[in-house]
C-alpha cells in the first residue's frame, strides 16, 4: 500500500436498515412460551453492516439510510454510539426490527426477516436526489441489503446509471428482481453468494466449472467488471476479464453466518480504500468474513479476528 495515496472516499447506502435483535433459546417450538437468553441489539442491514467493519478496520465511510419512528431513532443513536458517520434521511414509516434465534439443543439458527416499511416515491427519491447533488461525490458507492415496499425495482439500475455519469465505482450485494436491473446497467463490483448466482444464471451451479463460467460470463457481458462469489463452507471465488482467483474456505468453528456476507463487503471494500490490489482486497474479505463466523448473534467480526485470519487466507489463481 502506498502510504502517500489518499483513501477512497467511500459511501454505504443501506435503503432498508434494520435494528437487528439477536437471543437464544433452549428449543423453537410452535405454541410454547420460548424463554429466551439475554437479547443482543444491533444497528443492522447491509450497508450498515459494510459500514460497521470497514470502520472497525479504521477506514473512513459514510452511511446513507432512510429511518422512521422510534426504531429509526435507535437505530441513529447506536450508529453514532459505534462511531459510524451517517446521514439519516426521514420516513414517515418505523423503520422495521428483525430478530434471530440460537436454537441451544441443535445449534441451528432461525432468522426472522422483515420486509421493512413503505415509502413513497417522495421519500426514495429524495435519497437519489441526495445523492445526486452531493458536492463531494465517493470514489465507491456501496449499495447493499434489499429494497422496501414502495422503492422500484429499478432503484439500484438508476443510481448505476448516477454511478456511471460521476465516474463513481459500484459494490453492489442485493438479490432478485432489483439486482437484475441494476446488473443490465453494469457495475463494478458485484458479490454474489451461490444462491444468488444460481438464480441469474438460471440453471444449476453444481462444479466449480460452472461458478466459475457463470461469474466469468457475468464479467464477459458488462454487467460488472468484478464478480466477488461466497461459497460458505466451499470457500470463494474472484473472477475479473483478465484473471481468476480461489481461495478455500479456513477451517474454523462457526457460531453463525449472520453478516458473514456484509462483513465479506467490508473487509473488501476496506483494501480497497487503502489501494491494495485487487486479490489483496480479496483476503482481507474472506478474513472479515469468516470472522463473522465465530461472533454470535449480530455482533459481525472483530478487529482482532480479521487481523488474525488473514494471514492464513491462501489464494490461488485459476487458469
Amino acid at each position: 500500500m502506498n502510504s502517500l495515496l489518499q483513501p477512497l472516499r467511500v459511501l454505504c447506502l443501506t435503503m432498508n436498515p434494520a435494528v437487528d435483535l439477536a437471543t437464544e433459546t433452549e428449543r423453537v417450538v410452535p405454541t410454547h412460551k420460548l424463554r429466551c437468553g439475554d437479547t443482543l441489539h444491533d444497528a443492522g442491514g447491509g450497508g450498515i453492516n459494510v459500514a460497521r467493519v470497514l470502520t472497525r478496520l479504521g477506514g473512513q465511510c459514510t452511511a446513507l439510510c432512510p429511518t422512521g419512528g422510534s426504531s429509526g431513532q435507535w437505530l441513529e443513536r447506536r450508529m453514532r454510539d459505534e462511531g459510524l458517520s451517517g446521514v439519516f434521511l426521514p420516513i414517515a414509516d418505523e423503520t422495521r426490527v428483525s430478530f434471530t434465534v440460537h436454537e441451544h439443543s441443535t445449534g441451528a439458527e432461525y432468522r426472522f426477516v422483515m420486509p421493512g416499511p413503505h415509502l413513497t416515491d417522495s421519500e426514495w427519491q429524495a435519497c437519489l436526489d441526495h445523492l445526486a447533488q452531493m458536492p463531494d461525490f465517493p470514489d465507491l458507492l456501496v449499495a447493499s441489503g434489499s429494497l422496501p415496499p414502495g422503492v422500484p425495482t429499478d432503484f439500484y439500475a438508476r443510481l448505476a446509471r448516477l454511478c456511471r455519469a460521476k465516474g463513481v465505482r459500484m459494490v453492489l450485494d442485493t438479490s432478485g428482481p432489483a439486482l437484475t436491473a441494476a446488473l443490465a446497467e453494469g457495475v463494478y463490483l458485484f458479490k454474489p453468494n451461490l444462491k444468488e448466482l444460481t438464480e441469474l444464471a438460471g440453471r444449476p451451479l453444481d462444479t466449480p466449472a460452472h461458478w466459475q463460467a457463470a461469474a466469468r460470463q457475468l464479467v464477459l457481458d458488462g454487467q460488472a467488471e468484478v464478480v466477488a462469489l461466497t461459497l460458505g463452507h466451499l470457500g470463494a471465488l474472484l473472477v475479473t476479464r483478465e484473471a481468476m482467483w480461489r481461495a478455500p474456505p479456513l477451517d474454523i468453528p462457526v457460531a453463525s453466518a449472520v453478516g458473514a456476507g456484509d462483513s465479506f463487503v467490508g473487509g473488501l471494500v476496506w483494501g480497497l480504500q487503502q489501494g491494495l490490489p485487487l486479490e489483496q482486497a480479496f483476503t482481507w474479505g474472506i478474513a472479515a468474513g469468516s470472522a463473522a463466523l465465530l461472533s454470535a448473534g449480530t455482533g459481525l467480526s472483530s478487529l482482532d479476528d480479521i487481523r488474525r485470519l488473514q494471514p492464513m487466507v491462501q489464494i490461488t489463481a485459476v487458469d
